[in-house]
């Protein structure tokens, strides 16, 4: 089995793991106003969504800037997400403040040995090595789960709903995907799975700073991806950058529940990925092809 193809099965098996899934007790907002995630890649945008949910309360930082910036950690408790736990950043984080939960899949790796508790993901894959869908959701789901009470209903719906959208998705050019409040930490993981996945030219910002920065990188043919329903100010963005000759594709959820709708945001990113792959009939991920940038990326990150 390709990449590509282990991509498709494990996001199908999404569906099954919230099913499964089991939330976390959600903490006090005292407690909130005391905790910090923090996770490189796909598990900062896990943290980021901890932290808008709290309605900030809760706050997400780089792993490094909190070990370079040690102030920041006095008094509060630390949620280091990562689903191998073999991160480099966050074990050392972990080593140096006592007060730091894992979150992870691997209770054995090295990160869940330093940290003084852990919240075990529990996920199936393929077992073979591909971009992140499964693991991320799970993460993404449990870091919300800790800071709102968790509430998502018929998810088989929303996964249809989402492949709809993303079939309609044809990317071209340069790629920019372009997020709000809380869609933001997901615009971040949809240009991490372009990346991953095609070797993307892709680009993640919120809807209002695109005007004043992006747009001026932009050219004729190249594709912006908005996730937030619809309202006057995106609209008028709509119009403006059509007349550019941008190709400019508006995504929505059909719900009215904030969970559901970034349930929705994340199928949507992966199937986005997922669909211009198989239309260029990729066998394998571009990481996988990619050896020298995939050695030079995990000298860093282990």
């Amino acid at each position: 089995m390709g990449t590509v193809d282990a991509l498709e099965k494990e996001i199908a098996m999404q569906l099954d793991f919230i099913k499964k899934f089991v939330p976390q007790k959600t903490l006090s907002a005292a407690k909130q106003k005391k905790t910090i995630f923090c996770g490189t890649g796909d598990s900062f945008a896990s943290s980021h969504l901890g932290e808008v949910f709290s309605k900030f309360r809760a706050r997400a930082f780089d792993p490094l800037d909190l070990i370079k910036t040690r102030s920041l950690l006095l008094g509060h408790t630390v949620y280091a997400v990562s689903v191998s736990g073999n991160t480099a950043s966050n074990i050392k984080l972990a080593k140096l403040h006592g007060n730091t939960i894992a979150i992870t899949a691997n209770k054995e790796s090295r990160l869940a040995k330093a940290c003084r508790g852990v919240i075990l993901l529990k996920l199936d894959s393929t077992g073979i090595q591909t971009a992140g869908s499964i693991s991320f959701l799970a993460s993404a789901l449990t870091c919300i789960s800790l800071v709102t009470r968790y509430h998502i209903r018929n998810p088989s719906k929303i996964y249809r709903e989402a492949a709809r959208a993303a079939r309609g998705v044809l990317l071209s050019g340069k790629v920019y995907i372009l997020g709000s409040l809380y869609t933001m930490p997901v615009a971040m993981f949809c240009a991490a799975k372009l990346y991953e996945v095609l070797g993307a030219d892709a680009h993640y910002q919120r809807i209002e700073q695109f005007s004043h920065m992006e747009l001026f990188s932009a050219k004729r043919g190249d594709t912006v991806i908005l996730f937030e329903s619809r309202n006057e100010h995106n609209q008028r963005l709509e119009k403006n950058l059509a007349k550019c000759g941008l190709v400019v594709k508006r995504l929505e959820s059909k719900s009215k529940n904030l969970q559901e709708q970034i349930l929705f945001y994340i199928f949507v990113s992966q199937l986005i990925a997922l669909y211009n792959a198989k239309k260029k009939k990729k066998k394998e991920c571009f990481f996988i092809e990619e050896n020298r940038l995939r050695n030079a990326s995990s000298s860093m990150i282990y």
